[in-house]
């Protein structure tokens, strides 16, 4: 499916914009591309020497930046991780820039083309890869995967209560038959947890479906890395805007960002202020959501959670 036939919303898009603070002749890094949504919105405020340099592992985001973006002289495609943010940049002659922005997790294109495999309301293969060309497929992993670790990621990155009961469900169907769609994973956690019909509730394959996803694409240590990288690329002044979409996303942001703000006290039982490193972010400002008007526009902003800092002396 191409990358023209989706209506790309991006989230707190404005919010997002005044986070960055953009100064038009700045350097500004998009370290999730997706389709490129936010970025279009920062190259808008962009003139004369202003400069976007936009990040993503997926082959589409790619194929899309260059069908779309390859005519702006101020924009600048990377093809690989965010976590290698700092790289990116050294390898085009970039030091420091004013702003980075992350909008964490699975893009809605992503979400909407079937033969992704990131939805479950959606048969396709069950892929789930951000970057198709490397690492191994959902479908993989939940056919090799030993019962122990699938329970414990089904735990630790899909906070589900049920993770025990699916997990032996779906070692005991992998024994008779291949999982390889969406639909075939989606019938056997329904098997456990079945949907209700009158009841308002999450479907029953969304925290599964969302660790499998993290753990095949290492989302979270991705973001950790990406984090650090982000703040070690900004020069003083500079802003970095993350958004996340679940809670575990949202309180690794929290925490990195809270501790980098914090002069820490090694010894908090002298009376002199002794610390092993002084901070080098401040807090803007309290953390956003959408508006009601946004979630009713996009349900998926819903649980998008907006956090900033500023990177100081």
């Amino acid at each position: 499916m191409s990358s023209d036939s989706f209506k790309h919303k991006s989230v707190l898009a404005d919010e997002s914009l005044a986070g960055l603070d953009i100064k038009p002749d700045g350097i500004y890094v998009d370290a999730t591309f997706g389709r490129g949504g936010h970025s279009r919105l920062i190259l808008n405020e962009l003139k004369g020497a202003g400069r976007l340099i936009s990040i993503d592992r997926d082959e589409a985001a790619e194929a899309h930046a260059k069908l779309h973006f390859a005519d702006d002289d101020n924009f600048t495609f990377c093809r690989g991780n965010m976590s290698g943010i700092e790289a990116h940049l050294k390898s085009i002659g970039i030091e420091k820039v004013d702003g980075v922005l992350m909008d964490i997790g699975v893009s809605s294109p992503q979400l909407d083309d079937a033969s992704r495999g990131f939805s479950f309301m959606r048969n396709g293969p069950l892929d789930m890869r951000m970057n198709q060309a490397e690492g191994m497929t959902a479908a993989e992993w939940v056919m090799t995967t030993p019962l122990e670790t699938m329970i414990q990621v089904f735990r630790d990155y899909g906070e589900e209560r049920l993770a025990a009961r699916i997990a032996r469900e779906i070692v005991k169907e992998r024994e008779e038959r291949e999982i390889s769609t969406t639909f075939d994973l989606v019938e056997i956690i329904t098997r456990v947890n079945p949907l209700r019909q009158g009841r308002k509730q999450k479907h029953p394959a969304t925290r599964v479906f969302q660790a499998i996803r993290i753990a095949i694409n290492s989302e979270l240590d991705e973001l950790r890395l990406a984090l650090s990288g982000a703040v070690n690329s900004l020069a003083v002044g500079g802003r970095l805007v993350v958004i996340s979409f679940h809670s575990l996303e949202d309180r690794i942001v929290k925490n990195f960002m809270r501790d980098r703000s914090e002069v820490k006290d090694l010894f908090p039982d002298l009376p002199i202020l002794i610390t092993d490193s002084n901070p080098d972010l401040k807090l803007i400002g309290r953390a956003i959501k959408a508006s009601d008007e946004e979630c009713e526009r996009n349900i998926r902003a819903r649980s998008a959670v907006l956090r900033i800092a500023e990177k100081i002396e």
